[in-house]
């Protein structure tokens, strides 16, 4: 339907190793050619899901001040409110027609970690849009868990090789609100073509149009998922550690056509970052003649810093 392959999580989580080794051959060579799958068979209930999507609604639909008093200072964007047009792509001018908000990690025994991290931001007018966040963003952190082991495999890696670069990651939860378009933007989309930072990325709120996937063509293809589905694509910090092997596709969310300026659209992406200090570098076993290594050696955290230096959320 849409250009992108779709794969069933309950498929790995099997006790049949012919369905176990179906999953790890179907995502890693939908990962390799374009680098999106959909998935079923996740962690999420429709419930969850329903839940969430009526929390960030409300959230959103609050008075602007009110919303703007949750923007903190001097922390590049990482927890709480970003207003609208404040994030761009790299290499873009215009701001992205979207505002959001960050869900950080629930650090569990490691005070160094904790105090690494900023806070996050609790809403006092929503008593349940924290709770509902947290319980959306481990349930997407335990998806995102098993598709690294599955990857890992697929890498002929050990299979918990990511488990304890992940535990405690710098992962984000990202409710994003495109509002209604009321007139013509100038050179600006609701998210420009990019790639994304970190390890893979989870998107919620894929089922409409308007999320397009570059394939290896150089053209434009539409990724829509099912309702039960999550959109997953690999980001930038996997495709480096694999020397591109896995690859990190450039994606963009268009503007909707003219009779549909006045809706709002809501897509709500888990970014699965590991800890800052997990070495990038090329796997050996992804380096040879035929592909000699792309990228220099260099860190998550470094790597992370660099990235949003260059989208204008923190400055040099």
């Amino acid at each position: 339907m849409s250009g992108i392959p779709s794969v069933n999580l309950q498929d790995f989580l099997s006790e049949d190793k012919n369905r176990n080794k179906k999953f790890i051959e179907e995502i890693g060579s939908a990962f390799e050619d374009i680098g999106f799958v959909a998935l079923s068979g996740h962690f999420l209930s429709d419930e969850l899901v329903k839940d969430l999507y009526s929390e960030v609604r409300n959230f959103f639909n609050l008075p602007q001040e009110v919303k703007d008093s949750y923007e903190i200072p001097g922390i590049g964007g990482q927890r709480g409110y970003t207003s609208f047009g404040k994030e761009h792509a790299k290499g873009k001018k215009e701001g992205d027609l979207k505002e959001f908000w960050h869900f950080g990690q629930y650090v569990e025994d490691n005070p160094k970690l904790e105090a690494e991290y900023p806070d996050n931001v609790m809403v006092k007018e929503l008593p349940n849009f924290n709770v509902i966040g947290k319980e959306t963003y481990k349930m997407l952190e335990k998806t995102a868990k098993y598709v690294l082991r599955a990857l890992a495999l697929h890498l002929e890696l050990e299979e918990t090789y990511f488990d304890d670069y992940i535990k405690n990651g710098n992962s984000i939860l990202r409710p994003i609100h495109y509002p209604p378009i009321t007139s013509e933007p100038k050179n600006a989309i609701r998210a420009a073509a990019h790639g994304d930072i970190n390890l893979i990325t989870l998107l919620m709120g894929a089922q409409g149009k308007g999320l397009q996937v570059m394939n290896h063509q150089g053209e434009w293809v539409d990724a829509i998922a099912q309702p039960n589905e999550l959109m997953i694509n690999v980001g930038d910090m996997l495709s480096r550690l694999t020397n591109n092997k896995l690859k990190s596709t450039i994606h963009q969310v268009v503007n909707p056509p003219r009779e549909l300026w006045g809706t709002s659209r809501y897509s709500i992406p888990y970014f699965m970052h590991p800890v800052s200090d997990m070495p990038l570098n090329c796997l050996d076993n992804c380096v040879d003649e035929e592909n000699p290594k792309q990228f220099e050696d260099i860190t998550a955290g470094e790597f992370l810093h660099e990235r949003l230096i260059e989208l204008g959320l923190i400055k040099k």
